[in-house]
């Protein structure tokens, strides 16, 4: 399964609408995924580390997108993770 990871804040309109995104992304997409969403002011490292740059999609370290959904990235990116890498078989 993959796991991605939302870097948000809680007061963050764009934030919530790249969340609302990937959801309606994640009913259509074939693979399994799971979603983390993380309020970056409660982690002062992540703050420090990607600031203004959220929301962010990453998995893992690997940043997909940030400040809107971008379907065909993460599309492309779901094509490029092979299953050894996402503990699938």
């Amino acid at each position: 399964m993959l796991r991605l990871t939302v870097l948000s804040r809680s007061y963050c309109h764009l934030c919530e609408d790249l969340v609302a995104a990937l959801e309606q992304f994640r009913g259509r997409c074939p693979s399994a995924m799971e979603v983390a969403v993380v309020d970056i002011d409660a982690h002062p490292a992540l703050e420090a580390r990607w600031g203004d740059k959220v929301p962010v999609l990453l998995d893992g370290e690997t940043e997909i997108c940030h400040y809107f959904f971008d379907a065909d990235a993460l599309s492309a990116h779901l094509a490029g993770v092979s299953p050894a890498q996402t503990g699938g078989e």
